[in-house]
């Protein structure tokens, strides 16, 4: 096999598999593989967080009350009420947004609302304090558990639109190539194979009579094509 037959066997390899690479449902397989990534280490990182509130939270619900008292007990129940409504809420959401389908005012208002008790409740101690420290301490766990809640339904529904674009490039491509699929070299190659006989002399006017190719391509026909015949 010569350079030429090579160089054509390398292009038509390289065709298939950006076939496959682009076909949407790779595509949208690929994406899936992304999204779950993403889903996994934000709600690691929004769990993680609100794990971290609880103990500030209780301490600010149990404040003045006896340790191991009924309602220093009941105040362990505070934080979880208030992240299981968030965590329900963004679990809808992580549908919702799959499907591109959006939510009503109040899920809003409902999710703002926890995100902000969460934050008031960790945070009322240090600010009563006037600590600046303890303040920015406890203000990072809840902003940082705002901020995810709030990019990981961009993200989902952005992750969405990437599948969809996918598609619809495919589909442009492919009414693309049935309105006028576009000539490769090694197909222009195996137009002149066909067309050259013995007695033909190989030359780039030669080949552009009998491919059609541009002038331009021509010439690495004809040497392409008198590489094969010269090695039989």
């Amino acid at each position: 096999m010569n350079r030429a037959q090579r160089l054509a066997q390398d292009a038509a390899e390289a065709a298939e598999v950006r076939a496959y690479q682009t076909d949407p449902d790779v595509v949208a397989l690929r994406i899936e593989r992304v999204r779950r990534q993403v889903d996994w280490m934000c709600w690691s990182g929004i769990v993680l967080g609100l794990a971290f509130t609880m103990t500030n939270v209780q301490g600010f619900a149990s404040a003045g009350t006896r340790p191991g008292s009924l309602p220093w007990l009941a105040a362990w129940v505070l934080d979880p009420t208030v992240s299981l409504v968030l965590l329900a809420i963004l679990r809808a959401e992580q549908v919702t947004a799959r499907y591109q389908v959006r939510t009503g005012v109040w899920v809003r208002r409902a999710k703002w609302f926890t995100l902000a008790a969460t934050y008031v409740m960790n945070t009322w101690t240090s600010f009563a304090a006037g600590e600046a420290a303890s303040i920015v301490l406890h203000s990072v766990p809840p902003l940082v558990v705002f901020v995810a809640v709030e990019a990981i339904t961009d993200l989902r529904d952005k992750l969405t639109d990437a599948v969809l674009v996918a598609a619809e490039r495919h589909t442009n491509q492919e009414e693309s190539a049935k309105a006028g699929r576009r000539v490769l070299f090694a197909d222009y190659l195996a137009i002149a194979r066909e067309s050259w006989t013995p007695d033909v002399e190989i030359t780039p006017a030669w080949v552009r009579r009998a491919t059609g190719c541009s002038r331009g391509l021509s010439p690495r026909l004809a040497r392409a094509l008198r590489s094969e015949v010269a090695n039989g």
